[in-house]
């Protein structure tokens, strides 16, 4: 009987000492699974760090295109559009003659088409990557204006694309609003970074572009009025921008489409009294990208929470099956979502 009475005390003893090795297993799984988690964000720090500074551009800088400094203007007004327009029309003209002088005929096309009769440009600036702001519809007359801002890689050569979405809300919102009060203006006023490039994971270029779109939108007031409702729809990193200059901007509705993030923890932090909507599409790969910030020797690197997880707290509506390029194609419910934000329709916006 004490034969037994001892091996059940040492099988006791050792179930115990088993459970307690069980414990600190767990306890020893958790610490790996925090480490693990940690060596992945130094991983995705790293790569980040790497991406930024290492590896290199898809296409070298374009070489200094020549053209003529931008039209010298009479403060915007409706009673200036007309010659505003005319003058920038002219501007892009010369601009066009300027850069087949100097055997750059893909410029020299690109500039050529904005010189177009029926071009309504609000500002031109052929030099370098170019820069330039197209209206669509009657801004002077609009009560309802959706003002777009381009992501990476939009830049003369490229404004095709840009201009293309542009006009197909413009053609969306004249179907459901009867073609009138309504305006769309295409603001391609900053450089944008490329889309592989050291730029495009700093907030560096939104810094730059800031401080210009909100004097941008200053002068659009002046010609649109008080009353009238502006939308800013942000594509990419153009939501970046929006970010960077939200807490100064006089609009009723900011949306981020196919955002990497807008350096704001949450669109409360966007410090706005306009409305924050978000969308991705289903094929977007931005969904891929890394939604972290960190600073990294003096440079801030990434851009914070995704705009459309619960976290960041926006209005988050459907954007459909597309790609990260297809937020304005025809047809698409994200058109007819964006469309029904800049007519107020807000309660119509289908929300996910």
């Amino acid at each position: 009987m004490r034969g037994r009475g001892r091996r059940s005390a040492e099988r006791a003893r050792r179930s115990e000492d088993g459970a307690g090795r069980g414990e600190g297993g767990a306890g020893r799984g958790r610490e790996e699974g925090v480490g693990r988690g940690r060596r992945r964000l130094r991983l995705l720090l790293a790569v980040l760090v790497t991406a930024a500074v290492v590896v290199p551009l898809t296409a070298a800088a374009r070489p200094g295109i020549p053209a003529p400094a931008p039209a010298h203007l009479a403060p915007l007004t409706a009673a200036t559009l007309d010659e505003a327009y005319a003058a920038n029309r002219a501007n892009a003209a010369l601009a066009s003659r300027t850069a087949a002088a100097h055997g750059d005929s893909h410029r020299a096309a690109a500039d050529r088409e904005m010189a177009a009769p029926s071009r309504r440009l609000l500002a031109f600036d052929g030099r370098g990557e170019g820069r330039a702001t197209e209206v669509f519809g009657d801004l002077a007359h609009a009560d309802r204006v959706a003002v777009l801002i381009p992501g990476s890689d939009t830049s003369l050569d490229t404004y095709g694309r840009f201009r293309a979405g542009a006009s197909a809300l413009y053609e969306r919102l004249a179907h459901e609003h009867g073609g009138s009060r309504t305006a769309v203006v295409a603001w391609l006023g900053y450089t944008t970074p490329a889309t592989v490039s050291t730029t495009v994971l700093t907030p560096t270029r939104a810094e730059e572009a800031a401080p210009r779109l909100g004097e941008f939108l200053r002068e659009l007031r002046a010609v649109t009025g008080p009353g009238a409702q502006v939308s800013l729809l942000c594509h990419s990193y153009g939501s970046v921008v929006c970010g960077r200059s939200a807490a100064r901007l006089d609009v009723d509705d900011i949306v981020l489409l196919g955002s990497p993030g807008t350096g704001a923890d949450t669109a409360a932090g966007l410090h706005t009294r306009a409305r924050v909507w978000a969308a991705r599409g289903a094929d977007d790969w931005v969904a891929n990208v890394p939604h972290v910030r960190a600073d990294l020797f003096g440079t801030t690197v990434g851009f914070g929470t995704d705009p459309v997880s619960p976290a960041f707290g926006a209005r988050v509506f459907g954007a459909g099956d597309g790609g990260h390029s297809d937020y304005f194609s025809p047809g698409s419910v994200s058109l007819a979502n964006l469309a029904r934000i800049v007519l107020g329709e807000t309660t119509e916006v289908t929300r996910v």
